[in-house]
Parts: structure tokens; sequence; C-alpha cells
């Protein structure tokens, strides 16, 4: 019984970790999509980068600890961090703005709130 009240609150603190990291990155998009670059890392400028690398490594921490509770949980990684990870870095020129990818991030998550 002890090791499924452990699971259990381990279950429990990963959804609190995917809020909070849900919320972070909502933050972090709003900021973007109002304009500032770097969250996407398109244009590889260390200023930008630089500037943005607390929330980067932010959202990591708290994604690797979501991973590492999942992984104990048996259940895939947490998918919402795999996507950012794989949209952020160089892109083609013809690519859209990080404003207007950010902006597409909120709509999408907001979307997914109603449904």
């Amino acid at each position: 019984m002890a090791k499924a009240d452990r699971l259990e609150r381990l279950d429990v603190r990963r959804a609190e970790l995917e809020t909070e990291y849900t919320a972070a990155l909502i933050d972090a998009l709003r900021v973007t999509a109002s304009g500032k670059w770097g969250l996407f890392d398109h244009n590889g400028d260390r200023v930008s980068r630089k500037a943005v690398a607390p929330i980067i490594d932010n959202l990591a921490e708290i994604g690797q600890a979501i991973d590492e509770m999942r992984e104990q949980l048996l259940m895939p990684p947490f998918e919402l961090q795999q996507e950012f990870l794989a949209s952020r870095g160089p892109v083609r020129s013809d690519a859209v703005g990080e404003p207007k990818q950010a902006q597409a991030w909120l709509d999408r998550l907001n979307a997914g709130k109603d449904a």
C-alpha cells in the first residue's frame, strides 16, 4: 500500500509541475508575442539568448523533473516540453517570426483549455 501511496503522491506532484511548466511557458510566450525575440532562438543572437536564458533554464529544470517523474510512473515524456524544444533553433529565412509563432502557440494552448 505504501508504494501505491508514494506513486499517487508522485503523480499529483507531476501534475502540479506540468501546470507550473505550462504557466511559465505561457508567460514567456506572451512576452514573445508582444514583440520580444529570443524564446525560440531563431536568430541565434547572443544578446537575445542571454536575456531569455533564465526562462529557458527554468523551463528545462521543470521539464527534466517532470520527465523523471513520468519515467518512474511509466509514462511517456512530457509532450509539451518536447514540442517546445523541437520548435527552438534556426529556421528558414521565410519562416514566421517569433512573435507570430508565439501567438500561434498561445492560440493552440488556449484552444486546448476550452476543449
